[in-house]
């Protein structure tokens, strides 16, 4: 009787026979160099990313994290755009709904009052996503993940297209 012996890349806490998986991360926005919203948001994912890396790398999870700045209507049409900041998990925006209030440092970038995206979480509202919330939300999409397609309808929200004109303007 002959043993045959795996590899000892095979091994069981060895992690080169892993299947990679990938784990987009997209976090789209209007403006870090100003807007306190977006700079907050983008801090909280990066935390949140920081948290779970060395889980996520645990499971196969090889992490794709893009930074898009929505700076024009032709890049809100490309991205289906509906607010800012937008985070998404596989392409899926991390809230269902879009709610919004007053931002006043995209309003002191492009000269007029702007609204940008709140987000709920445990029924509180909050400018900035929690790093709870998205941790929650990065793992829901891993073992629930609902495939959003991208609707042929897409429109540019009224909102980012008086942001966009009056950026152009500035």
């Amino acid at each position: 009787m002959k043993i045959q012996l795996k590899p000892s890349c095979c091994l069981p806490d060895s992690d080169c026979c892993k299947e990679t998986k990938q784990l987009n991360i997209d976090f789209l926005y209007l403006d870090l160099s100003i807007c306190e919203r977006c700079q907050g948001s983008n801090q909280n994912l990066l935390d949140a990313i920081d948290l779970l890396k060395p889980i996520l790398n645990k499971l196969g999870y090889q992490i794709k994290f893009n930074q898009i700045n929505v700076n024009t209507e032709e890049l809100a049409i490309k991205h289906q755009f509906l607010s800012s900041p937008t985070i998404r998990v596989n392409h899926q925006d991390i809230v269902l709904t879009v709610k919004e209030d007053n931002c006043k440092s995209c309003g002191d970038l492009c000269g007029d009052s702007v609204d940008c995206r709140v987000f709920s979480y445990n029924g509180k509202d909050y400018h900035e996503p929690p790093v709870e919330m998205i941790i929650d939300r990065i793992i829901s999409t891993l073992y629930d993940p609902k495939h959003i397609k991208k609707s042929g309808n897409y429109t540019v929200p009224d909102n980012l297209i008086k942001f966009y004109q009056n950026i152009n303007k500035n």
